[in-house]
């Protein structure tokens, strides 16, 4: 027997046990900044993923949505009301029909009216009943991604809507000028995103839901809908109801739906202050949301 053999009803010895290393503190703290940074960078679109695949609760809504509506307002408004109106509209030494001059702003008011439905009882949704926003927050994504999250998948549904709503009124020439009139469609998500992301700023801010979503369809969207220029010129209403088009995200996009679909005339500085206009109520009314998001979230 040799020597290392052990002897009969020895127990054998015991093998060599790898020692275990616990990473430090740092190393730890290194790894949860790798495993987080990827969502740091992307949490926008991981919102927005989640904001889109939602829609697919409410998808034919959506889809019925887009292509009916345009297709109820286009023929009513060439089958029926264009045909009594015989005369066609003026405006700035332009003459156009009166299906031509309406059709951009329907098309705007379908952008905004798809805005007031994804920045109104969502965002409640995330922050009161079914609470998932805290959800978001407690990962590695941040308030303002949250936020953008949202905007981004609101644009999304409007960018299909506006672009669906173009396509009908090409079909049924209401676009004299299509080189340019396909301009619509980005003018038309700008002024949803005018909308309504000052309406998911004011969203944000609800903490009890007493009707506050009713009394901004009724107080302001229909009055803008009705004051601001859609179904005839804005200088047609006496000056004391004018300031609504003023104020009206609506307005400024149909005039530049109006300038892109028929070459209507307009100043060059006019056309900075629509865009302007807008721009400035989306840019603003996101960095307000934004701090809103955050105090709601504990940030």
């Amino acid at each position: 027997m040799s020597a290392e053999t052990p002897a009969v009803g020895e127990p054998p010895e015991p093998a060599a046990t790898a020692t275990r290393v616990q990473p430090s503190l740092d190393e730890l703290r290194a790894e949860a900044l790798e495993w987080g940074r990827k969502p740091r960078l992307w949490g926008t679109w991981y919102v927005t993923e989640h904001m889109v695949r939602a829609m697919r609760a409410y998808g034919w809504t959506i889809i019925v949505g887009a292509l009916g509506q345009p297709i109820l307002y286009l023929l009513g408004l060439a089958v029926g009301l264009a045909a009594l109106i015989d005369a066609p509209i003026v405006e700035g030494g332009v003459e156009v029909s009166y299906l031509v001059f309406v059709a951009p702003a329907l098309l705007m008011t379908a952008a905004i009216s798809v805005a007031s439905e994804e920045f109104s009882y969502p965002v409640i949704a995330g922050f009161k009943w079914r609470r998932y926003f805290f959800g978001f927050s407690a990962s590695a994504l941040s308030p303002g991604q949250i936020a953008g999250g949202v905007v981004a998948g609101a644009a999304a549904r409007i960018v299909f809507v506006v672009a669906a709503y173009y396509g009908f009124l090409w079909i049924f020439g209401a676009v004299p000028l299509p080189a340019t009139g396909w301009l619509m469609i980005p003018v038309g998500v700008l002024a949803g995103l005018a909308f309504g992301i000052p309406y998911m700023a004011y969203a944000a801010s609800i903490t009890e839901d007493k009707g506050q979503i009713a009394l901004v369809q009724r107080f302001v969207f229909m009055p803008m809908f009705l004051f601001s220029g859609t179904f005839y010129p804005l200088a047609t209403l006496p000056l004391w109801l004018q300031w609504i088009g003023w104020v009206s995200p609506l307005w400024h996009a149909t005039e530049l739906g109006r300038i892109a679909s028929y070459d209507k005339p307009a100043d060059p500085i006019m056309i900075v202050v629509h865009v302007g206009y807008l721009l400035l109520l989306s840019v603003g009314a996101y960095l307000v949301a934004r701090r809103t998001f955050g105090r709601r979230l504990g940030e």
